[in-house]
């Protein structure tokens, strides 16, 4: 299976596109939102392109291709309107080379490292709107690797809109164009 993630789209259309149109070039059999992706929340601003309802479209048209979990700007109202679930706090994927565990990251991060999480696997995460690729240790001793897409509508602490895909247990950070 190929993976294709994003996060904190936060009711963004233009970048729902952008996301939505990178995963069909990717040919990855499944696209990961780690959640925001309808609402911007009162600490951010309000994206260029805020369009809630279009990104409804957008993402309910690809519905049966689509894993997600839930993001603090994420509701069950929001759960209404999307045909696919978003109510979940993780997904963990594995196959025979490694363990992914995906998560929104106001919950589960790196100072909260999930318990359940095995040595050597990588965790994904939102949230922080800052794409990030790096080798962590808990603070029980097990190594991993941290990686977050950004938000392709928000990007923070001037890092690019990106996303990342997951191939062959093997995961990489990728900018949008």
């Amino acid at each position: 299976m190929k993976y294709f993630v994003a996060s904190d789209i936060h009711g963004d259309s233009y970048w729902a596109e952008r996301v939505v149109s990178a995963f069909q070039e990717s040919n990855a059999d499944k696209l990961i939102l780690l959640g925001d992706i309808l609402y911007h929340g009162p600490r951010n601003d309000l994206p260029a392109h805020y369009e809630p309802k279009k990104v409804i479209e957008i993402l309910n048209s690809i519905a049966d291709r689509i894993l997600a979990v839930r993001g603090n700007c994420d509701t069950e109202v929001d759960q209404m309107v999307l045909k696919f679930p978003i109510m979940a706090d993780y997904i963990y994927l594995a196959d025979e080379c490694q363990v992914f565990f995906c998560t929104h990251g106001h919950k589960y991060d790196i100072y909260n490292v999930p318990p359940m999480m095995p040595d050597g696997a990588i965790l994904m995460t939102g949230h922080t709107h800052v794409a990030e690729d790096t080798e962590l240790t808990s603070p029980d001793g097990r190594t991993y690797r941290y990686l977050n897409p950004g938000s392709p509508s928000i990007p923070k602490e001037d890092t690019l809109p990106s996303y990342i895909i997951i191939e062959n247990g093997k995961a990489e950070l990728i900018m949008f164009d």
